[in-house]
């Protein structure tokens, strides 16, 4: 039998070949593992739908293979042939096709309001305006696909609003307004005033060798990844950071304290949970740091809850899964979760679904020394948090020196929803919670 590709779930139909698992003449069983696909930010198995002997393996790793796609081949012996099931669960999309007068029509070919086709794409001048192309396959129906061929439009600049980022009809009307909107703005302009973007020195190929011996690694897919989204990030936000340190003398005193009964419920009390119960409060008090910019439908969203992204470093690469709720769990369940988590992270085992829906991200690199830096905010989100090294300074209180630690802070925000003046209340607020943390908000 032929093993392939199955779905990998809502929005993840390609990936590429991390380990391949199997050779030829491995009598591998049923749910076995044959290899390792490494998609967006995550690891996964892909099992053996069926007991057999390899004959043939049709990938290697490195491979970028797509759903559906053959992997291997089995000889089953004289086990029964099993049923395969095509169904896939998607979306019901409409019965939509353009018609030859370039208006789309549904059942019984009935119009379908949405705009003429095929649609133009703006001016190069204009193109700033609009989300970037992803790095990804685009996740949407066959029928929305047809759709987009049909009209002229490029499915990876269109945001998906439906679970997992897949792509409906309503999507792509969105994206076609927005496309009249820039259309409407540009006519008129000659085309001397759009003149190409000239192209970087560093774009330039360079052969490096010239000077000296060197050697070249292939840019993986979670690199690549990082890449895309760093960028897309830094070009689309007009990032700003906000600067400020807490005295966590008195704080560390408590972790000290209260570290051997955390450690009993197998449990460390680090300063990454303390960090997340003192954003939950100030996040109540300023909403606007949890919300989100829908720059479709020019609203902002504002989230009533509170799903906090950490930065785990790893040795691919940054990851970020999320930790929900962290307004509604104790210190310990937090401090258990995070723990968890950044263990199945580092060793590639997080779900693409635990790394969707943060509000607000932290990113701590106190273990790692260095002070202050201007962390890239993890869209959509508007916020993001940046946690140095503490260090023993000595500070003037109460009319005398004394040896104080203090916790260099940083907070990067979006500057089209939050002003500086918002951001310096937001900062003023968060030190004084977290230096205010006391027992009862520590004590098991």
């Amino acid at each position: 039998m032929d093993v392939k590709l199955p779905r990998l779930g809502e929005g993840a139909d390609s990936g590429t070949v991390a380990s391949v698992f199997i050779h030829v003449g491995d009598k591998i069983s049923k749910d076995q593992p044959v290899l390792e696909l490494e998609s967006d930010k995550a690891v996964a198995s892909i099992p053996s739908p069926s007991a057999g002997t390899v004959t043939k393996i049709h990938v290697k790793e490195g491979d970028l293979i797509k759903v559906g796609q053959l992997i291997a081949s089995l000889d089953e012996g004289n086990a029964p042939e099993p049923v395969v099931s095509h169904k896939r669960e998607e979306i019901e999309e409409p019965e939509i096709s353009v018609a030859p007068s370039g208006t789309l029509v549904g059942p019984s070919n009935t119009p379908i309001a949405l705009t003429q086709a095929p649609v133009k794409e703006p001016p190069a001048m204009m193109t700033g305006v609009l989300p970037s192309p992803s790095a990804l396959p685009p996740a949407a129906s066959p029928t929305i696909r047809k759709m987009a061929r049909d009209l002229g439009i490029d499915l990876r600049r269109v945001r998906g609003s439906e679970r997992g980022g897949r792509i409906v009809v309503g999507d792509l009307r969105r994206y076609i307004s927005l496309l009249q909107e820039i259309a409407d703005r540009s006519q008129g302009a000659p085309a001397a005033e759009a003149p190409a973007a000239p192209r970087s020195a560093s774009s330039q190929p360079v052969d490096f060798s010239k000077w000296g011996p060197v050697h070249a690694e292939k840019l993986s897919t979670l690199r690549r990844t990082i890449s895309t989204r760093m960028a897309d990030a830094w070009t689309a936000i007009p990032h700003v950071t906000q600067f400020d340190q807490a005295d966590i003398t008195d704080l560390l005193k408590l972790q000290k304290k209260h570290a051997a009964a955390y450690e009993k419920k197998k449990a460390r009390l680090t300063l990454t949970p303390l960090l997340m119960k003192a954003l939950a409060v100030v996040l109540k008090k300023h909403p606007k740091f949890n919300a989100s910019l829908d720059e479709l439908n020019s609203q902002l969203v504002f989230k009533e809850y509170f799903h906090c992204g950490i930065a785990v470093d790893t040795e691919q690469g940054l990851i970020v899964p999320v930790i929900r709720d962290v307004d509604k769990k104790s210190l310990l369940d937090l401090a258990l979760e995070l723990q968890d988590l950044a263990l199945r992270t580092r060793e590639r085992k997080v779900g693409l679904n635990e790394m969707a829906g943060g509000s607000f991200t932290i990113s701590n690199q106190g273990g790692i020394g260095s002070g202050h830096f201007t962390p890239i905010i993890n869209r959509p989100e508007v916020a993001i948090l940046g946690v140095a090294r503490a260090t023993e300074q000595m500070v003037f209180r109460k009319q005398k020196f004394a040896r104080r630690t203090i916790l260099p802070v940083s907070l990067s925000y979006d500057h089209r929803i939050i002003d500086g003046a918002d951001a310096a209340r937001f900062m003023v607020d968060f030190v004084a919670t977290l230096e205010g943390l006391g027992e009862r908000d520590i004590a098991l």
